[in-house]
C-alpha cells in the first residue's frame, strides 16, 4: 500500500519536471527533433528504418534504465529520454506504415487504443494519472509508455492530417496548434480539469512539433521550407540544450500548479 505523501516530499521525489513554458517549449522541440532526426538516420544516412529503430531502441533502453535509477528528476537525463523516445516512437509507425503496409487511419486507432488502455490500468491501479506524483517505479514506468504512445498516436495523427488527408504540413501545424490554444483557454479561464488538459496538451504537441519540423525540413516542391532534416535538427537540438544548461541551474523540483 503506498501511503500518502507530503505536499513537500512529493515535490522531493517527483520525477518530472515542472510545466512551465520551458516544459512546453522543449517537447514540441524534441518532438520536431524527433521528425527530423529519424528521417535523416533513415533516410539521409541510407541506415533504413530498421536499422535506425534498433539503434535508436537501444538508446532509449539505455537512457530509460538510467532515468528510471535515479533518485530524482536530472534535466539534461529527462529530456534526452524524451528526444530519444521521440525519435523511436516516430520509427514505430514510420515502420509499420512504410514497411508492413498498415494504413495511418489504422495505426491512429491503434495507438490510441493502446494509450486509452495504458491510462485504463494506469488509473485503475495507481488512481491517479497526474504527472506530480511520479515518485514510485510503477507511476514511471506507467508514465513513460504512456509517452511512447503519445508519440507514436501523435506521429500517426499528423502524417494523417498532412499527407493522407492532404492538408499540407503548414495547414496541419495550424490546426494542432489551434486545438493546443483552445485548450490553454479551457483550462486557464473555464477552470477545465488539469490532468486531462495536460495529457490532451501533451498529446497534441507531438503531431504539431512534426508538422512544424516536416514543414522546416520538406522540399519546397513538397510544401516545406527546404532547410533539411540536419539544419532543423541542429537548428532545435542547440535550442533544447541552451534550455537545459540554463534549467539546470534553477530549481528544479519546484511542484507545478497543474
Amino acid at each position: 500500500m503506498i501511503l500518502p505523501l507530503s505536499s513537500f516530499t512529493t515535490r522531493l521525489l517527483n520525477k518530472v519536471p515542472e510545466v512551465t513554458i520551458f516544459f512546453w517549449l522543449i517537447k514540441i522541440m524534441a518532438t520536431t527533433v524527433g521528425e527530423t532526426a529519424a528521417d535523416f538516420l533513415s533516410f539521409n544516412l541510407h541506415m533504413g528504418l530498421t536499422n535506425t529503430s534498433f539503434i535508436m531502441g537501444g538508446l532509449l533502453l539505455a537512457s530509460l534504465f538510467m532515468q528510471i535509477r535515479s533518485e530524482k528528476y536530472v534535466p539534461w537525463l529527462y529530456w534526452i529520454t524524451v528526444v530519444f523516445i521521440s525519435i523511436f516512437g516516430t520509427l514505430v509507425t514510420d515502420n509499420l506504415v512504410d514497411n508492413f503496409g498498415v494504413a495511418l487511419e489504422t495505426t491512429t486507432f491503434i495507438f490510441s487504443i493502446a494509450l486509452l488502455a495504458t491510462f485504463i490500468v494506469w488509473y485503475a491501479q495507481e488512481k491517479t494519472l497526474s504527472i506530480h506524483t511520479i515518485y514510485t517505479r510503477k507511476r514511471e514506468l506507467f508514465y513513460w509508455l504512456a509517452i511512447l504512445f503519445t508519440f507514436a498516436l501523435g506521429t500517426a495523427a499528423g502524417d494523417l492530417a498532412a499527407e493522407g488527408l492532404g492538408l499540407g504540413y503548414a495547414t496541419s501545424a495550424l490546426i494542432f496548434g489551434a486545438l493546443i490554444g483552445v485548450i490553454t483557454i479551457t483550462y486557464h479561464f473555464f477552470k477545465s480539469h488539469a490532468v486531462t488538459a495536460f495529457w490532451l496538451a501533451y498529446i497534441l504537441t507531438r503531431p504539431f512539433g512534426a508538422s512544424c519540423g516536416d514543414f522546416l525540413a520538406q522540399p519546397i516542391a513538397n510544401g516545406g521550407l527546404g532547410l533539411g532534416t540536419v539544419t532543423t535538427s541542429i537548428i532545435f537540438l542547440v535550442t533544447i540544450l541552451g534550455l537545459l544548461i540554463y534549467l539546470t541551474k534553477q530549481q528544479p523540483n519546484k511542484l507545478s500548479k497543474i
